[in-house]
């Protein structure tokens, strides 16, 4: 009896420190896996704080359009933006005022006509030329000048309505050579730019001795730049100057018919 219970006493005891060996051992094992998770968090923290900062940057560097304009003109050079600048300012002030003065100008002439009929088949060609004084347009003046000098004969008011028809085609066209003008010297600005920034280029490249992206990209971009904007400048000034000499051909159109049709009246009604 007393071998069966010193027996399970030493049973006890070994089973007893196995435990303690076993429970030892996991404990550094969890700590080991809680020192590993938090290096593991802090890394996946570390990793997403760079990614933001670098987010942060890219929204900040997105630029208007009115920015880009401007520091690609400032890159261009002002020297030679400048000139390519002028030319689209000046050009546009004259392209404004042609529209508004063709605008203006036009006129509804089938209406004018049939009051200038009423007035002269009645014999009042004082009302008809207070109808066409109070029109503003060219085939109206056209038409005062014919009426004032109707007791002169009808060979004499055609005439009249030719030379004046000249004159009012010529104020039309006015301020047109100009625009041409500054359409022809934005691109040559922008070619002469372009001219000077390769001898700079050229020069950077004698002074460094070599040929590299860097040495030659300075002249380059002056370059490149003045003939972009100075050709931006010419298309917009041309897309405006050929609308306005559509404007003008349907102005002269209406000037020439609306003069045949004036003389048909004088004619049938004119004693």
């Amino acid at each position: 009896m007393k071998k069966v219970i010193a027996l399970m006493s030493i049973v006890g005891l070994l089973t007893f420190a196995n435990f303690n060996d076993v429970k030892a051992q996991d404990q550094p094992a969890a700590e080991a896996t809680e020192q590993v998770a938090e290096p593991t968090d802090q890394v996946a923290e570390e990793a997403v704080a760079p990614a933001e900062e670098a987010a942060a940057p890219a929204e900040e560097t997105t630029k208007s359009f009115h920015q880009v304009l401007k520091e690609k003109y400032i890159q261009g050079g002002a020297g030679w933006m400048t000139p390519v600048l002028l030319c689209l300012i000046f050009g546009m002030a004259l392209v404004i005022e042609r529209i508004l003065y063709l605008n203006m100008a036009t006129t509804n002439v089938k209406k004018l006509l049939g009051g200038i009929e009423d007035n002269v088949k009645a014999g009042n060609y004082e009302a008809a030329k207070e109808l066409c004084r109070n029109t503003r347009g060219p085939v109206a003046s056209i038409f005062y000048q014919g009426l004032d000098r109707i007791d002169q004969g009808l060979e004499n008011v055609e005439k009249s309505v030719t030379s004046y028809g000249g004159v009012q085609m010529a104020r039309l066209e006015n301020n047109l050579t100009w625009i041409g003008l500054f359409i022809a010297l934005a691109p040559s600005f922008g070619f002469l730019g372009t001219v000077v920034g390769m001898v700079q280029a050229f020069d950077d490249i004698e002074v460094a001795g070599d040929i590299s992206p860097t040495v030659v990209a300075g002249g380059m971009k002056v370059a490149l730049l003045t003939t972009i904007f100075g050709l931006i400048v010419a298309i917009i000034l041309q897309i405006f100057y050929n609308y306005i000499l559509t404007k003008i051909e349907s102005l002269v159109d209406q000037m020439e018919d609306g003069s045949i049709s004036f003389m048909d009246i004088l004619v049938k009604y004119h004693k």
